[in-house]
């Protein structure tokens, strides 16, 4: 999330986490400066000692070097539209306002309501998700796609309000409702008619907002700090808020992660018998928006439970839409920026998590039981029994996974932990009396499914000092972000151990201190803040980023590199977003011939206005503001992505 057009602080870049464990930054340190020693645990494989002396160059290269993506680079840009690379072409396939259901009316910027909101595709659009149909099916023309909504820009979306840093603030209450339904979730039937993607009717389309009803299941489901006055049992929630990415199950449905949940509530939560806890979870009286001034529940002082029933994984079968959305809190409660899968060595499942704030940890949740492929109803309560897992990584190149299990270790009634309902609504906390170790902003944890490692996008932490770690470093205040890479033991994502290397580290060779690619990187491949990433049929990633226009004077884009063999780590600019706007959700179809891209928050630029944006993209139409779009960019050649 990024609060540009408001001239806030990012909210990320405040941190709440009191550890003095050693953070990631500092294990870095440690590991790069004893080079010689620790070169074989950088890469993996016996192209790791190749890959880690391409590591880091002083100057930046002309030439593509050995990388297997042979698309002509776009140049680093920052202006008002997008840019592909020769050959290819985006098509915008839904906007903000768009139909999505049947009787959804036509989209007037000038007049919006509620009620049409709800049935219009929502704003900041974030994480995708494509799901084949019919079921299981592999053709690849076909899908339903579903789309995070992340958070609103009022100052954007309504005329009148203006820019600056309250602008969010001055939110009528008609205004408030219509962001409450812009909020959530899409679910949109797309189809491919030659080259192009389009939407069609369909049955399965539905819209998800803030005011949708949810239930809530596992370990907190009921739990006295979850029950409010309109729901005294604890168990049924309205809304989903602030879901960023996302990922789904192998049984097909769809999970969206809570991420900000905190800057929604308002009210004095210093004054509040859980201060202590709002404020391990950023909850405070400086909210971002007008909702509490107009709306009781998110008003600590009116409801102090509400904001414990945000910052969960929600699982929604997009198969199915009159099926009620479930919060899976087995998974933990924090600022979830997504939930990927992978299996483990017996068939149970493994779901990653980062947990999006300076100094905070890198979660996996491991299910009690194996997941049923020939049964999918049997996989229906499969992530509400299991165990969750917090990281520590050591200097030595190693991973623990310590198990957040109420009564093992400090997690006892003497530390306020009564039942596992605590140890997941206060996660973070638990996390802290276990010592993980901090990270530089975890956004998106992946699986590759070529190479069976993950990917942790760490977006940055200007808060990082000298003190923390030794100058070269490449993360002393890091604006950049970098990546790390994670081995399993054995293979087998279930183990509690495992070892991590560094992929890359953001920033301009030879300009920021610390970067490191292969040493083939040209002026254009070098990137910033690194947030998704997706992987192609080849297992080469593919990372957007979420922040460069100001780290680095870049527009924020897509980069693709390969993760293996000789153009390991070499990365190359596919996308190029417009000024203001996040590059968020990438995935590519089955046979890699589109990537799908979520271009989020348009315009969101200091002093852009809803009269007067700073770009009016996609539209580019007199009166039309910008509008937060999917666009699926193909080759017009008909070829593969990175061709």
């Amino acid at each position: 999330m990024d609060l540009r057009s408001t001239g806030s602080v990012d909210p990320e870049d405040k941190g709440s986490n009191p550890s003095t464990e050693p953070s990631i930054g500092e294990l870095i340190e440690r590991r790069l400066g004893r080079r010689a020693a620790l070169r074989g645990l950088v890469g993996a494989g016996a192209v790791a000692t190749l890959a880690y002396e391409r590591l880091g160059s002083s100057a930046l290269a002309q030439s593509t070097g050995p990388s297997t993506l042979t698309f002509k680079e776009v140049p680093h840009s920052l202006d008002k539209t997008q840019h592909v690379p020769e050959g290819y072409e985006a098509q915008v396939v839904i906007r903000w306002g768009d139909p999505v259901v049947a009787d959804a009316p036509a989209f007037d910027p000038n007049n919006l309501t509620a009620a049409a909101q709800e049935k219009q595709f929502g704003y900041n659009c974030d994480f995708i998700g494509l799901h084949p149909l019919p079921v299981g099916s592999t053709a690849g023309d076909r899908f339903l796609m579903v789309v995070n909504h992340e958070y609103t820009d009022s100052g954007l979306m309504f005329a009148g309000l203006g820019s600056g840093r309250n602008v969010n603030l001055k939110a009528s209450k008609p205004q408030v409702e219509v962001e409450l339904a812009a909020h959530g979730g899409s679910v949109i039937e797309i189809a491919r008619d030659g080259s192009s993607w389009k939407v069609v009717p369909s049955k399965y389309a539905r819209r998800i907002s803030a005011n949708t009803t949810f239930e809530v299941s596992g370990p907190a489901a009921g739990h006295d700090k979850l029950k409010t006055s309109a729901d005294p049992t604890g168990r049924k929630v309205l809304g989903m808020l602030n879901n960023c990415a996302g990922g789904s199950t192998p049984w097909g449905t769809w999970l969206t992660a809570e991420e900000n949940f905190n800057g929604y509530f308002g009210g004095d939560a210093e004054k509040m018998p859980d201060a202590k806890a709002y404020k391990r979870y950023g909850v405070s009286k400086a909210t971002w928006y007008a909702w509490s001034q107009h709306v009781d529940r998110f008003n600590v002082e009116k409801e102090p439970n509400e904001p414990n029933r945000f910052g969960w994984v929600v699982e929604i079968d997009p198969y199915d839409p009159g099926s009620t959305p479930i919060k899976r809190t087995a998974l933990g409660r924090f600022k979830h920026e997504g939930c990927t899968y992978a299996i483990a060595k017996d068939n149970r499942v493994v779901f990653y998590s980062g947990d999006d704030e300076r100094f905070d940890y890198v979660y996996k949740f491991v299910t009690a039981r194996p997941w049923n492929p020939n049964d999918r109803a049997a996989n229906k309560n499969v992530m509400d029994e299991g165990t969750l897992y917090v990281a520590r990584f050591t200097d030595d190149g190693k991973v623990e996974w310590m198990r957040l299990v109420h009564g093992q270790g400090p997690l006892t009634a003497e530390n306020g932990f009564n039942s596992q309902g605590d140890v997941v609504t206060h996660a973070r906390i638990a996390a802290d009396l276990l010592k993980a170790t901090p990270m530089d902003r975890p956004e998106d944890v992946e699986t590759n499914p070529v190479n069976g490692r993950v990917y942790v996008m760490l977006t940055n932490n200007t808060q990082r000092t000298e003190q923390q770690v030794n100058r070269p470093n490449p993360v002393v205040r890091n604006a950049h972000g970098h990546v790390i890479e994670i081995t399993p033991k054995d293979g087998d994502h279930a183990s509690t151990e495992g070892t991590w290397s560094i992929f890359l580290v953001g920033g301009r060779p030879g300009i920021d201190p610390g970067a490191r690619y292969h040493r083939a990187v040209t002026e254009n491949g070098w990137l910033s803040c690194v947030d998704n990433c997706a992987f192609d049929s080849k297992g080469r990633i593919w990372i957007a980023t979420d922040g460069a226009p100001t780290a680095a004077g870049i527009a924020d884009g897509l980069y693709g590199a390969d993760t293996t063999g000789y153009g390991r780590g070499l990365t190359r600019c596919f996308f190029q977003a417009p000024t203001g706007a996040e590059v968020c959700g990438p995935i590519l179809t089955p046979d890699d011939k589109t990537v799908f891209l979520a271009i989020q928050h348009p315009g969101e630029d200091a002093g852009s206005t809803f009269e007067k944006p700073s770009t009016r993209w996609p539209d580019f139409k007199d009166g039309m503001p910008p509008r937060p779009s999917v666009i699926a960019i193909v080759k017009k050649d008909g070829g593969t992505i990175g061709s």
